[in-house]
């Protein structure tokens, strides 16, 4: 029989993020990664110009994004709201003695992440009708019509066949959410 392995050594599980436009998912991320240091944040990379703000990610143009894709860089990519997102194959040296590397996916690569990652877990975050439409007008980045319609996507199913899911509201204080993921998170590990 062998030795545990040494804990440094153990990979933690690879946290999706998942939700709406406007649901809070970096919020409640960030939030996570300051409750617990050991938990990571895995950083996109999004055909998405770097001016346009919102959460921390890697800025590249469609042909870069796609040299990325050529030379097997992502473990997982994917196109949504006219951008292409990419999770880097890094992504697994984060796990290393992390107790979770959190990152923020598309529901529809969901059930691909399933099988690309071992120990894979999702979060749904979830909010109010109006406190989608309040955040999506606050941040900017979409014009009207563009709002409206990831206001109609909101209500969209996850994808069935998903091992391990967990819902989080955050309709209201950030620090309510925070805790509720930090508990599904803590349960998860015992």
């Amino acid at each position: 029989m062998s030795a545990p392995a040494d804990a440094s050594q153990r990979k933690g599980p690879v946290i999706a993020v998942v939700g709406p436009s406007g649901v809070g998912k970096d919020s409640l991320m960030q939030g996570l990664a300051v409750a617990d240091p050991r938990l990571r944040a895995m950083r996109r990379v999004i055909t998405r110009a770097p001016e346009a703000g919102g959460e921390d990610y890697q800025p590249v143009t469609e042909a870069e994004f796609e040299a990325l894709a050529t030379a097997g860089v992502f473990a997982l990519h994917w196109r949504a709201h006219g951008l292409r997102y990419g999770i880097p194959r890094d992504i697994e040296a984060l796990r290393i003695g992390a107790s979770g590397v959190l990152v923020n996916l598309s529901r529809a690569v969901l059930l691909q992440a399933q099988e690309v990652f071992d120990d894979f877990r999702v979060i749904s975050v979830t909010a109010t009708p109006e406190v989608l439409a309040a955040r999506l007008a606050a941040r900017g980045r979409e014009d009207a019509a563009e709002v409206q319609r990831r206001l109609s996507r909101a209500s969209l199913a996850l994808p069935e066949g998903l091992a391990q899911l967990f819902e989080v509201d955050n309709s209201g204080a950030l620090g309510k959410a925070v805790a509720a993921a930090q508990a599904i998170i803590q349960a998860e590990r015992a």
